[in-house]
């Protein structure tokens, strides 16, 4: 279990310790809602860890709240110019629940997720496809289509229209299987 964290929350770091509560600027999440904020250091027994991959911490938004009036007054001598404005800070008031639990974070699980899904579907959707075409830029793809032959083509056209759908590729397929089908 680990003692202290250091987590990133609105462009500032804060050294936080399980079941701590302080205040943060202004967060978009509701209040009583969980989240898991930037982990960038878990430490406490023996050697800390930079960049911990895994290690999750919880925070849960208690509330949100104003900051103290700040008054700011500006004053030039002699001149009779005296201006006075004031400020109140947006906070959010949160408690880290858990550090150093391990998990699976979404992200990491949406990443593997489509790469097994891809690699069942790969021959099908690829068959046919010039080699590198999921790589290939707009200008590269209408260049090669003059020479592609019919199945290439339209095996690229479904491709482009199922995935990709640049607008330029698509246009340029098209001129060429009407250039195919001309001839």
């Amino acid at each position: 279990m680990a003692h202290y964290a250091i987590i990133s929350l609105g462009g500032k770091q804060y050294v936080v310790r399980e079941g701590e509560k302080f205040l943060v600027d202004r967060l978009e999440t509701e209040a009583g809602a969980t989240f898991q904020p930037d982990v960038l250091f878990v430490g406490g027994e023996g050697d800390g860890e930079l960049s911990p991959a895994g290690t999750a911490v919880t925070a849960k938004v208690i509330g949100h709240e104003r900051g103290p009036k700040i008054r700011i007054g500006k004053y030039r001598r002699r001149t009779g110019y005296r201006r006075h404005t004031g400020f109140r800070a947006s906070l959010s008031r949160i408690e880290i629940t858990t550090i150093g639990t391990t998990t699976r974070t979404r992200a990491a699980a949406d990443r593997e997720a489509p790469a097994t899904e891809a690699a069942t579907e790969e021959p099908e959707a690829r068959k046919g496809l010039p080699e590198g075409y999921e790589r290939m830029t707009v200008a590269q793809i209408s260049e090669g289509s003059q020479a592609w032959n019919r199945p290439t083509l339209e095996a690229a056209l479904a491709y482009e229209q199922e995935h990709a759908k640049r607008k330029g590729a698509l246009a340029a397929l098209e001129s060429a299987l009407a250039a195919k089908e001309g001839s």
